[in-house]
């Protein structure tokens, strides 16, 4: 017997299928993440989860976040440096869990960074070099887990240190925030030595200028807010934001291949984590108006001299300031209105469930 099958019945078909598709992909990387943290957990001693585990809720600790050297901002947590060999390959398994591949190989690149920074700081001298005042170490990184990890349940984890900030938090096992999400590098281009020409965040600077070249002169005018850049970010480690002020130019005054090198722009961010949360990130900018979005730039568009930009959307901002030590110093940030530290999903996760 020929079966027909009506268009609609194929793009509800097609629609089931691509809904089955996304939930299993949100279970991925939040069930991936639960096993390696409870994984850690159990190869710590019972004195290091004394230093490494603090409750999910009534606590500000977990919005304790920061991106600066611990002796300016000290922290909790457990460091890298204080585990067995052991015990660092769990944390490393806990970062592949959330991250991509591109977003572990950045963050760990990043601490590695550190070693180069302390070479180039003691052959300048000077009171960094002198009284050591800032510890360039690459294991000098806190790790934190909140609550209990589960499948089920609302947990959440930190790694951070100098230039790295990551942040997670799972509400009803499934449902995973990711932000604030920072990354630095000092120096932006390592100049000499055996990593001469590294570039950690060359996708995060690279993507932004080749949008605003592309831009022609009317549409430079809206883009550019400022001749000068800021001396950094101005949302900082602020633990909540509301949007900046509106600049820039909004993607809806976007050809279609400029619209395309701002996608870009925001892909280097998002590309960092897990392709679940990366796709669910995505899938909530777009929902929210991706001709809303606006890029804006100050500074000057030579590369190697000091430039800035942001692209904001309804929900959503990106940073991104290179001035500090000569325009070779990154701070970057994607920080979500209302979901940073999974503020929405918990509020909701509250709304629905008896407590």
């Amino acid at each position: 017997m020929r079966v027909i099958r009506s268009p609609r019945v194929l793009v509800i078909a097609a629609c089931v299928l691509v809904w089955i598709g996304a939930v299993r992909a949100a279970d991925k990387s939040s069930g991936a993440m639960a096993d390696a943290a409870t994984k850690l957990i159990g190869a710590l001693t019972p004195e290091q989860k004394k230093v490494a585990l603090f409750p999910f809720e009534g606590t500000t600790e977990r919005e304790h976040w920061g991106f600066v050297p611990s002796e300016m901002f000290p922290r909790n947590g457990l460091t890298i440096g204080s585990m067995s060999q052991a015990q660092r390959d769990r944390v490393h398994d806990l970062l592949r869990a959330g991250l991509s591949q591109t977003g572990y190989l950045t963050a760990t690149s990043i601490m590695q960074l550190e070693d180069i920074l302390r070479v180039i700081e003691d052959a300048g001298g000077g009171d960094a070099a002198r009284g050591r005042r800032m510890e360039r170490n690459p294991v000098k990184y806190f790790v934190s887990v909140f609550g209990t990890p589960s499948k089920t349940g609302n947990w959440g984890w930190r790694v951070e240190g100098h230039h790295v900030s990551l942040n997670f938090t799972v509400i009803n096992g499934t449902l995973v925030a990711a932000t604030p999400q920072f990354f630095g590098s000092n120096p932006a281009e390592v100049m000499e030595g055996a990593k001469k020409g590294l570039r950690i965040l060359a996708a995060e600077e690279d993507s932004a200028r080749a949008l605003l070249m592309a831009l022609d002169q009317t549409q430079r005018g809206k883009a550019v807010i400022n001749k000068d850049a800021p001396g950094d970010i101005a949302t900082m480690n602020n633990v909540k934001i509301g949007p900046l002020s509106q600049a820039g130019i909004l993607a809806s005054e976007l050809k279609p291949n400029q619209r395309d090198l701002l996608m870009k722009v925001i892909d280097s961010y998002a590309s960092a984590m897990a392709s679940d949360i990366a796709a669910d990130r995505m899938s909530k900018l777009r929902a929210a108006g991706l001709d809303k979005i606006a890029f804006a730039w100050a500074g000057e568009a030579e590369r190697g001299k000091r430039h800035y930009y942001r692209v904001q959307g309804p929900t959503f901002l990106i940073e991104y300031d290179n001035t500090q030590n000569d325009a070779n110093h990154i701070h970057s940030v994607w920080r979500d209105f209302e979901g940073d530290f999974g503020r929405d999903l918990l509020r909701e996760h509250l709304k629905n469930v008896a407590h």
